[in-house]
């Protein structure tokens, strides 16, 4: 038998102690845990109206209800005040304003208004109810920032399609690049419903962009509308972009409904506005209507002005079937989502139709109105605006300006669209060739939603294979780069851009080997040799400028700099004059606008259209790193500006490209002689900082074997310019 020894017989309590107090500790973490478990729960499920009996979670439907009529207090209000009798049967949409936003003070919305909401199905919308007559067709039109998109906004809160919160700023801007830099690049639709004395509208806005670069956005809208509201700024008044969307609009004959935005703003000036209006456009200061976008002041008479000055669209529900599609988007999983403009007849879902550019037929899975979300209906009639999914998988097959009919009822195309003419050419490759296919997809299905945008194969030998892209200005070749890389996530190499100028042959041989006396050039590479060449032409615009007058002298200063030649100058009162110039676009093409607002102090605004093409005395420039020609940076420059140019361009590279561990040459050349250099220092070690003292051979000794090190690394060295640097390079410095 064993024998404990004494002092094993006395731990032997202590043991016992301490596993029971363990087990004690245990037990009260345990419930204290549980306790706090309890705890968190009953106050999670208490801040949210419901109640908590210690097994299941017991929903307060009376709080409940509360939260859904307050979440949607715009919309219920909108149908206990308006549309009381609704019915699921009845089919008219309930979201109707009459004479505006909902009132604050009036009494909530029943329970029988919230019943009607709850049965109330988007696809019920009866838009039969709703003929040619009480259909209004109209776009925003304006210059860069007089709040075309912000009354946007307030048409929207004032008609029930958004509830009004202080969140509502720019709902229409739905790209993020338009988030990013605070304007408009695309224009949106949205359908609204008004009731105006005793009568419910159907009204169509498409918002629209206000800069130069994406004024076929604009033109597109014009297209399918019967009116437009020219916003001009109460502070700023009549800008370039605000006379040129003023006569596209008037060359359409559509009726135009001045707006004077902003008054609330400290230097507003409405009155000084009106007259140029008046001055300007002819149009009677008496129909100009005053506002607040950002406040809403008197925005509920442009919805009146809209019913009561824009005619309705002449198309009739007898007719057969015929549409516009006059913008499209593709979705991953629907397929191509196209615009339209109803022009006759109707529409339901599951026709057949026929697209008249490629003679395919398709059926209607879907169509619907933009409010400005999508809300799908069963039928879209003559007169109004609406999408429609019809299963095509292929971006070409959604063509901008296509006619759109019935597959028993064909009808003859409608005239569509003029093409965008391409003001500027850049070279867009795959920044790895591995991407080609990848990056070929993505343009494909971005120039579907741009159509200005026109696409040409190209090839370089130091890049492989991409395009060569025309766009209608430099801030619209930046937005489609920008919108690449954010909606597709491609990266890419973009040249330089360029303007196409004309080359006219010499000899017979060359003009029969090519078809014709005279070709476009739109890739510097293939620029022709002056010896076989009789002349060239550069593309010339016609560029408006309004500024104060007080800037005047600087502007013709900048003008004449950039071989521009005065053609008018007109005060349109006496304080603001116009001058119109003759540039050559190159000129003006990559940082005349910027140099311009500088100048100005931000006050002067600028547009150009097209001008035709002048004989001028062009050469081809080259760019070396290192004796290496770097083709994104080849150009054609007037032989007079070559020198200047060339300098500025070596400069603009040497602070763009990083330094490296080895001396790098920058040089302009035409052809084979060098017109501009700069230097890029190598970084150097200093070899001699272990030798304290001693011999000057052992010093020099080093030095030379540094230096052989760096003449090597030269010849197999490469040079890589920034991404960034093709743009960066080619802006001037002009004072």
């Amino acid at each position: 038998m064993t024998t404990l020894s004494i002092s094993a017989r006395n731990s032997l309590p202590k043991v016992a102690y301490a596993t029971a107090m363990d087990w004690f500790i245990a037990v009260c973490y345990a419930f204290v845990f549980s306790a706090l478990i309890e705890f968190a729960t009953v106050n999670y499920f208490t801040k949210r109206g419901w109640a908590w009996d210690g097994k299941s979670v017991v929903i307060d439907k009376k709080k409940e209800r509360a939260s859904v009529v307050k979440k949607n207090n715009a919309y219920a209000v909108a149908v206990a005040n308006y549309a009381p009798n609704i019915t699921k049967d009845s089919g008219t949409l309930p979201t109707i304003a009459k004479g505006g936003a909902s009132d604050p003070n009036k009494p909530k919305a029943d329970g029988k208004a919230q019943d009607s909401k709850k049965t109330f199905n988007s696809e019920n919308i009866d838009l039969s109810k709703f003929p040619a007559h009480r259909i209004r067709n109209f776009c925003i039109i304006a210059h860069i920032d007089h709040g075309k998109s912000t009354l946007a906004d307030r048409l929207l809160e004032m008609t029930g399609a958004i509830a009004k919160t202080e969140k509502n700023k720019q709902v229409l801007d739905k790209l993020q690049v338009e988030r990013e830099r605070g304007i408009t690049v695309k224009a949106q639709t949205a359908s609204l419903f008004y009731s105006h004395q005793g009568e419910q509208y159907l009204l169509n806005l498409i918002d629209t962009p206000g800069h130069v670069d994406f004024s076929y956005e604009v033109s597109r809208s014009i297209s399918a509308c019967q009116g437009v509201l020219l916003i001009v700024d109460a502070n700023q008044g009549i800008q370039a972009q605000t006379v040129a969307n003023f006569y596209l609009a008037f060359e359409a004959q559509l009726a135009i409904i001045p707006v004077i935005n902003k008054i609330d703003l400290k230097n507003a000036d409405p009155e000084r506005v009106e007259s140029q209006i008046e001055k300007v456009f002819d149009i009677p200061r008496e129909e100009c209507i005053r506002i607040s976008a950002k406040l809403g002041t008197n925005v509920e008479n442009i919805l009146q002005a809209v019913v009561n000055r824009i005619p309705p669209p002449v198309a009739s529900i007898d007719d057969p079937f015929k549409a516009l599609v006059f913008d499209s988007n593709f979705d991953h999983y629907r397929g191509v989502v196209a615009n339209i403009a109803v022009f006759g007849g109707r529409v339901r879902k599951g026709d057949r139709i026929v697209s008249a550019y490629l003679g395919k037929t398709y059926e209607v899975n879907e169509l619907g109105l933009l409010r400005p979300d999508e809300h799908p209906t069963q039928k879209l009639f003559a007169g109004q605006v609406g999408y429609i999914i019809a299963g095509m998988k292929d971006v070409k097959e959604a063509q901008i300006g296509d006619t759109l009919y019935l597959q028993e009822q064909p009808v003859e195309a409608l005239p569509g669209f003029k093409p965008a003419k391409a003001m500027v050419f850049a070279g867009m490759y795959p920044m790895d060739q591995s991407e080609y296919q990848g990056l070929r997809s993505a343009i494909e299905r971005l120039t579907l939603n741009d159509s200005s945008v026109t696409v040409q194969r190209d090839s370089s030998l130091a890049l492989g294979a991409g395009w060569r892209l025309g766009f209608l200005g430099l801030l619209h070749m930046e937005v489609f780069n920008q919108r690449l890389e954010q909606e597709y996530n491609a990266s890419v190499i973009v040249t330089a851009p360029t303007v196409p100028y004309k080359a006219v042959f010499s000899s017979a041989k060359l003009i029969k080997e090519h078809g014709s006396e005279e070709i476009t050039i739109v890739n510097p590479a293939h620029f022709p040799d002056r010896s076989v060449v009789s002349e060239y032409l550069e593309p010339m615009v016609l560029g408006t400028i309004l500024a104060p007058d007080s800037y005047t002298g600087k502007i013709m200063s900048l003008c004449l700099n950039r071989r521009a030649v005065q053609k008018n100058m007109v005060y349109i009162d006496d304080q603001r004059v116009m001058m119109k110039y003759l540039f050559p676009l190159n000129e003006i093409v990559v940082d005349f606008y910027d140099l311009l607002k500088s100048l100005s102090s931000g006050y002067a605004s600028f547009d150009y259209e097209n001008a035709g093409y002048q004989a001028a005395d062009l050469i081809k420039m080259d760019i070396l790193l290192n004796g290496r020609r770097v083709e994104e940076l080849t150009m054609i420059v007037h032989r007079d500006r070559a020198y200047s140019t060339g300098k500025a361009m070596c400069e603009r590279l040497k602070d763009s490209i990083p330094r490296q561990m080895f001396e790098i040459a920058v040089q302009a050349a035409i052809g084979s002689k060098v017109i501009a250099r700069e230097t890029i220092k190598a970084f150097r070690k200093n070899v001699l900082a272990k030798c304290y003292g001693g011999d000057i051979t052992r010093k020099m000794k080093l030095l030379k074997k540094q230096a052989e090190g760096k003449k090597k690394m030269r010849l197999i060295g490469s040079v890589e310019v920034p991404k960034d640097a093709f743009i960066n390079v080619l802006k001037r410095n002009d004072k």
